[in-house]
């Protein structure tokens, strides 16, 4: 999708939780693929979680167990649950869309980013 449109990031204490979504222009079913990337701070863009069409997932190691990803397709919205915050989750966390493109390529469409930070 040409436009995505991402809210949901802030500053919360080390073990709070945050839930970030995303909302495409187009219509949610009709994408194949939507991710999180996270950029830390002097850190690589990195994959945070992915969802198909067809609800598989796939998430980080650092991810495993604490973050959720999910669609919800009467709204519209793609969601990031993220609970047991750590401080190394700290980044701005970009929501992407695209076909099938590897998931370690820049492909697709990007929304603007979310500022996620964690204190200890």
């Amino acid at each position: 999708q040409a436009q995505l449109v991402e809210s949901g990031g802030g500053s919360v204490q080390a073990g709070g939780s945050l839930r970030l979504s995303c909302v495409p222009s187009g219509s949610i079913w009709r994408i194949r693929v939507m991710a999180w990337y996270r950029q830390g701070p002097e850190k690589e863009r990195e994959l945070v979680a992915a969802i198909t069409n067809g609800d598989r997932t796939r998430y980080a190691d650092s991810a495993k167990g604490r973050f959720t990803i999910s669609r919800d397709i009467r709204k519209n919205t793609m969601y990031l649950q993220m609970n047991s915050l750590r401080p190394e989750d700290t980044g701005v966390y970009f929501c992407n869309a695209r076909d099938g493109e590897a998931l370690s390529s820049p492909a697709g469409s990007w929304g603007q980013g979310t500022q996620v930070t964690v204190s200890s």
